[in-house]
């Protein structure tokens, strides 16, 4: 999964029409889905947040921006919030399978769009800033609207896209300022007290600017020659703005903070830090809140480092991880944690009927006069079930006696082979899916020449993208077959049939996937792909086939010894 955060504010916070107007072309671009609408009436801003894949996610920030510029008149606007222009900033966030050089690509996209198509002055900013002074959207945005008519013309003002001049459009428009930033996690940690002032002080030594009283041996106040209290400059984390404050609703104090870069200051180091200094201070850390949304690696992140403390394997299930993370930094102690309104890629998942289906019911649905789900999901799950059981006798080997020195490796075999797991059962559907977009180019109109060659067209490049389904299942068959390989040596040999199993599912699932390929490929007109994946095909069975000789002949030879 590819997915990118778009978290664009608007200045208009009071009337929904507009809101809501504004919002709704969002909803109009393939792929994007609106997440969270936050209008403040004292700021006249709302803050839209909405994911989507790369390849559309510049389309509906555009379109957004446009019916902004439409309805929204910067001349009559005011409010408590610093702004600049009727869709004010356009922050892109990478959440899954995309880097911040990604988002910076797409935030130059949009905002070339926006200064071309729309004619509105656009200014890049944070990790898309065209010079290092634009990085702090304070200094891109100085004197706000107002000053904006007198900057304009300035070299030092000129906008990265669109009009260097003052006119009636950007009069009314205003400038965008186009971002790319990492994802920001609003986390409160609670504590056992209603004393707001031990929950400030924690603030101010963890936050990055710091501001927290300095403390002798004697744990005493520490005081300068000027007679005033000696305090911290820096705090102990980077990215990581934090103060403390009583939440009424909870009756607990809690230290509330924004990290701002979660892979240099994750939630879970933050807060076992905070439990170690609420107890100097005679408190205790009852749980913590995440606010809002967090990425499905934060959570895995956190999930596996308490795993690790604890001298767990990491290669269990990825709810199981989720569910340590929640578990062990206490995500329910104030209100029920549900992962799948809290984690943003859960919120948008795709939903893949198959594999959610029990046993019986897939093996039902497989039995009936359709042709999908067919052999190129079965392969897949066969994949499922191999990197399943290699991951399996992998854990079982973790903490037994005699496997002292074959730890480490087989933690790192079993978290692979839950990647690789989730791969397979993610094919599963992914070849039903494609299938059916082949069904649906035979359903095209044929009667014109330009439908009947729309028609061919659809059908051979459904045809294509079906077989590198199939061929991306076979590519990731030797993995599973190595995993097999390495636990039916030197994991727990009681569990050495369930490797042996292991093996023969993986080249099932090789071997199946491989015909669907071959078959795919007798249906496609264009040969240079044909040939291509032919042969990148041929190989990889070839290497199957002798491995999985190579696995069943020793494994045979153990069991029968």
């Amino acid at each position: 999964m590819q997915l990118v955060e778009c978290v664009p504010n608007i200045s208009e916070g009071r009337d929904r029409s507009v809101i809501d107007a504004v919002t709704a072309e969002i909803e109009k671009v393939a792929g994007c889905t609106l997440l969270d609408v936050d209008p403040g009436e004292a700021t006249n801003r709302t803050v839209i947040t909405f994911v989507g894949p790369p390849s559309t996610i510049v389309d509906a920030a555009v379109r957004l921006a446009a019916k902004a510029a439409e309805l929204i008149d910067m001349r009559n606007h005011s409010g408590a919030h610093a702004r600049n222009g009727a869709t004010d900033v356009c922050p892109f966030v990478p959440v899954a399978g995309v880097t911040m050089e990604d988002c910076v690509e797409i935030a130059k996209q949009t905002a070339e769009r926006i200064g071309t198509e729309l004619g509105i002055p656009a200014y890049l900013y944070e990790h898309a800033a065209s010079k290092p002074e634009w990085r702090n959207l304070a200094n891109v945005r100085k004197g706000e609207y107002e000053a904006l008519k007198d900057k304009l013309g300035k070299p030092e003002w000129k906008p990265d896209f669109g009009p260097d001049k003052w006119n009636d459009n950007v009069a009314k428009t205003g400038a965008t300022q186009v971002g790319a930033r990492e994802f920001l996690i609003a986390y409160n940690i609670n504590l056992d007290t209603k004393n707001t002032k031990v929950a400030r002080e924690i603030g101010k030594i963890i936050r990055e600017q710091g501001g927290a009283i300095v403390r002798d041996e004697n744990n005493k106040k520490k005081r300068g020659e000027d007679g005033k209290f000696v305090r911290t400059e820096k705090g102990l984390f980077e990215h990581c703005k934090a103060t403390g404050w009583f939440i009424e609703e909870y009756g607990v104090a809690q230290v509330t903070m924004n990290l701002t870069n979660y892979h240099i200051t994750p939630p879970h180091v933050v807060f076992d830090k905070v439990c170690e200094l609420a107890m100097e201070r005679g408190a205790r850390v009852t749980g913590s809140e995440i606010v809002g949304l967090i990425p499905l690696e934060a959570m895995k992140m956190a999930g596996t480092y308490y795993l690790i403390k604890q001298k767990q394997s990491w290669g269990i299930p990825e709810t199981d991880i989720i569910d340590q993370a929640a578990r062990s930094m206490g995500f329910s102690d104030v209100a029920p944690f549900r992962a799948e309104e809290k984690i943003i890629e859960q919120m948008v998942m795709e939903k893949r009927p198959l594999i959610e289906m029990s046993s019986k019911e897939f093996v039902d649905e497989l039995s009936r006069d359709s042709a999908a789900p067919g052999g190129g999901s079965v392969a897949a799950l066969c994949g499922s079930l191999a990197a399943g059981l290699g991951a399996m006798v992998a854990n079982l080997t973790i903490g037994k006696k005699g496997y002292k020195k074959v730890q480490q490796e087989m933690r790192a075999l079993a978290a692979e082979g839950q990647e690789l797991k989730d791969f397979f059962l993610n094919a599963v559907d992914d070849d039903t899916f494609a299938f059916n977009r082949v069904m649906d180019g035979f359903g095209m109109p044929k009667g014109t020449p330009e439908e009947k060659k729309a028609r061919e067209d659809a059908i051979e490049t459904a045809s294509q993208e079906a077989t590198m389904v199939p061929l991306s299942v076979l590519e990731k068959t030797p993995a599973v077959l190595e995993i097999a390989h390495k636990v039916a040596e030197r994991g727990n040999q009681n569990s050495l049939s369930d490797a042996g199993v292991a093996s023969l599912a993986a080249t099932t699932a090789a071997c199946g996937a491989y015909y669907n390929v071959l078959i795919n490929l007798g249906g496609l007109t264009d040969k240079e792909f044909v040939n291509k994946t032919r042969e990148k095909a041929d190989q990889i069975w070839k290497q199957v086939e002798g491995k999985a000789a190579e696995i069943h002949k020793e494994v045979l030879e153990k069991l029968r010894s």
